[in-house]
C-alpha cells in the first residue's frame, strides 16, 4: 500500500490499450463494430482499465481519462455516506438549474435524467454521481484547465473543488 498527496493505492491496476475501443451493454469491443464509442473502460473487480490507442498522440487528454478511470476505483471505496454527500452536493445544483458538467460521460447522463430519477436515486442518478466525481476528479486532478467538455459554471466547479480539496484533507482517497 502507497499514499500520496492524501491518495492510497492499495494494489497495482493493470492497463492495457486497444484500437478503436467501444462499449456495449457494459462489455468492451476493439475495432468498432459494436456499440458506442469510448476512451476507456474500467473493470473493477479486475482492477483493469482498457483505454484507446488513439489516446496515446494526446498526453493532456490521456493524463484526463487515465484520472476520471482511476477514480471509478476511489467511487467503489468511498463508502455510502461520503457518496450521499456528493450527491446532496449534485442536488444542489440540479435545485439551482446548474447546466453543464466536468466532462462528457457526466454530461450525458446528466441530460438523460428525470426529476424521479433524482427523487427516488434511481441507477440512472447513481450512475449519473459516479461519473460526475470521476469527471470531477479529472477536472481537479489532471490541472482545473479549461477544457471543452468542462462546461459546469465556475460557482458550481469551484463547490466541487472545495469538497475535493476537503476530502483529501479529511480522508483522502483510496484507490
Amino acid at each position: 500500500m502507497r499514499e500520496r498527496a492524501g491518495i492510497t493505492w492499495l494494489a497495482p491496476v493493470r492497463v492495457s490499450f486497444l484500437a478503436d475501443l467501444h462499449s456495449s451493454r457494459r462489455r468492451v469491443y476493439a475495432g468498432g463494430a459494436v456499440g458506442q464509442s469510448v476512451h476507456a473502460a474500467t473493470l473493477i473487480r479486475q482492477r483493469s482499465i482498457v483505454f484507446d490507442s488513439a489516446l496515446l498522440s494526446n498526453p493532456a487528454e490521456l493524463r484526463r481519462i487515465v484520472t476520471h478511470e482511476l477514480f471509478h476505483f476511489a467511487w467503489v471505496r468511498l463508502g455510502n455516506p461520503l457518496r450521499r454527500e456528493w450527491g446532496a452536493l449534485l442536488d444542489a445544483e440540479c435545485r439551482r438549474a446548474a447546466v453543464g458538467e466536468l466532462g462528457w460521460s457526466a454530461e450525458k447522463r446528466k441530460r438523460e435524467l428525470t426529476a424521479a430519477d433524482r427523487r427516488r436515486r434511481s441507477r440512472a442518478w447513481r450512475e449519473y454521481a459516479c461519473e460526475s466525481f470521476c469527471d470531477t476528479a479529472a477536472w481537479v486532478f489532471a490541472g482545473a484547465r479549461p477544457h471543452a467538455e468542462a462546461t459546469l459554471a465556475p460557482r458550481h466547479s469551484h463547490r466541487r473543488l472545495e469538497w475535493f480539496a476537503s476530502l483529501i484533507a479529511t480522508r483522502g482517497v483510496t484507490i
